[in-house]
């Protein structure tokens, strides 16, 4: 590449080499409101430090264990890009780091995130923040700071990643554990909205396959295209799961996402147990139906890669069952017994079935 006049008789500049300081600083000012919108107890919200401050005392909690996650949104984000819709995928990102913090008791206190990208896109990343805000407002989380990295020659345009970072708190002898499973215990399973964040080289793959146009209508859907739905959000199960939590109900929770039910349930089983898993009682969401068919997909991979309808599963015992379920519909859930513990037969630890 030659270089211009104008570079040789005044040297480079950043913005020259691709970093635009003022679209930064321009950034910060307009996703300030954003965070804002977020405050809680023990965090002002407030963004421009160097780093970002929360008092666990004036949140409440009076000896407590902190839980850390972390997450991405995955392929998603090329279909966001795709459809040219960036308001809700921010929602994704939260959803997949708070739901890893309510599976274990914790309350989410606070988020933080990082978004990478070629050529800062202001007006773009406003939108990715102001999906990011409203996943915090769901979950509770005062977003207290983060960072973006404008790396022209690693990202191609204004193409980006995205990666977040949730920091929840329990106390002390308050954690879920799954240590008292037992058999004889039921599985609640909770609706997810769609495919989640999980899965999404695959389902890129379909729509590739199917010839289907991401601004047509879907076609088991025809109020929305096919792209919108396919971004619609992932659910946060935050404040539909804290009732029972709070009544002592849950003996474990299970966030259902990549792996599916056979990846994810023997997670939270002690030694000996594993869990059926009755896939006739609920009705899958008709994304799936579309994807399976499309994709000619065997259920066995379709019950490993996708959530299948349900996002998180709770396991209770048997006499609590329908405490439970009442807590988690007063909460806004719906809720279904898709199964239960039992011992280990040697068949797997989570076995599939019909009824």
């Amino acid at each position: 590449m030659t270089e211009t006049k104008q570079e040789s008789e005044e040297g480079l500049s950043y913005k020259q080499a691709g970093v635009d300081i003022a679209a930064g600083d321009a950034l910060v000012e307009a996703i300030k409101p954003l965070a804002a919108s977020t405050r809680r107890d023990g965090a002002d919200a407030s963004l421009g430090g160097f780093g970002g401050l929360f008092d666990i005392k004036a949140a409440g909690f009076h000896d407590p264990i902190l839980v850390a996650a972390t997450d991405g949104v995955g392929t998603k984000l090329a279909l966001a890009e795709a459809v040219g819709r960036h308001d809700t995928i921010g929602i994704d990102l939260v959803a997949m780091c708070v739901n890893d913090l309510i599976v274990q008791g914790a309350v989410p206190l606070f988020f933080l995130d990082y978004m990478a990208t070629g050529r800062l896109d202001v007006a773009q990343m406003t939108r990715v923040v102001d999906g990011i805000a409203a996943g915090c407002r769901q979950a509770g989380a005062a977003l207290i700071g983060g960072e973006t990295a404008e790396m022209p020659g690693l990202y191609a345009g204004s193409s980006y990643d995205l990666a977040g970072f949730a920091v929840g708190a329990a106390e002390r002898g308050s954690l879920i554990d799954g240590t008292n499973i037992e058999d004889g215990d039921v599985l609640i399973g909770l609706a997810s909205s769609g495919v989640h964040s999980n899965g999404y080289s695959l389902v890129r793959r379909i729509v590739e396959a199917s010839g289907a146009a991401l601004e047509a209508p879907a076609p088991y859907d025809d109020s929305l295209s096919l792209g919108e739905s396919l971004l619609t959000p992932t659910r946060i199960y935050v404040k539909g799961c804290q009732p029972a939590i709070r009544l002592g109900l849950v003996k474990g929770l299970i966030h259902i996402t990549g792996g599916g039910f056979p990846g994810n349930v023997p997670r939270i089983l002690p030694d000996g147990l594993s869990a059926t898993i009755f896939t006739n009682r609920w009705q899958r969401p008709a994304v799936f139906d579309w994807l399976r068919t499309q994709g000619r997909i065997a259920e066995d991979e379709m019950l490993r890669t996708f959530n299948c309808g349900i996002g998180m599963v709770a396991v209770v015992a048997e006499r609590h069952a329908d405490a439970a379920l009442a807590a988690f519909t007063s909460a806004g859930e719906t809720p279904v017994v898709i199964g239960g513990v039992l011992k280990d037969s040697g068949q797997g630890r989570c076995v599939c079935t019909h009824e």
